[in-house]
């Protein structure tokens, strides 16, 4: 009984620490991303392999594959907000962890990613 109520305790934890927002780290939609995309101080990255970049992207984003992304944020400002996506948000919530602890203080990681950008 007492393994059991373990085990569903640690499932937890584990779910939120997986899947909750992170402080510090916004979360939108790219409905909002529209929005953003209109502020030029914005620094863009698509952190997807450099041929799913090639297949569909969008105009503004620069692409810097979650693997390099860290001997890379040396090219980011910190002082600058930086908008992550990948193909479904998964990926991007990684970078964004990264960033935040390298640092930086306004990230924000599009959700659902380039899956649904229309």
């Amino acid at each position: 009984m007492i393994i059991n109520a373990l085990i569903i305790v640690f499932l937890l934890w584990f779910f939120y620490q997986r899947f909750a927002p992170v402080k510090g780290i916004q979360q939108i939609a790219t409905t909002e991303l529209k929005a953003k995309l209109k502020n030029k101080n914005n620094q863009f990255i698509d952190v997807r392999t450099p041929h799913e970049f090639r297949t569909k992207h969008i105009k503004g984003f620069r692409n810097i594959p979650l693997s390099e992304l860290p001997a890379q944020t040396g090219q980011l400002l910190k002082d600058r907000e930086v908008v992550v996506i990948c193909q479904s948000g998964m990926r991007s919530m990684k970078a964004s962890k990264l960033l935040k602890k390298q640092g930086f203080t306004s990230i924000t990681n599009v959700k659902g990613g380039i899956n649904t950008w229309r």
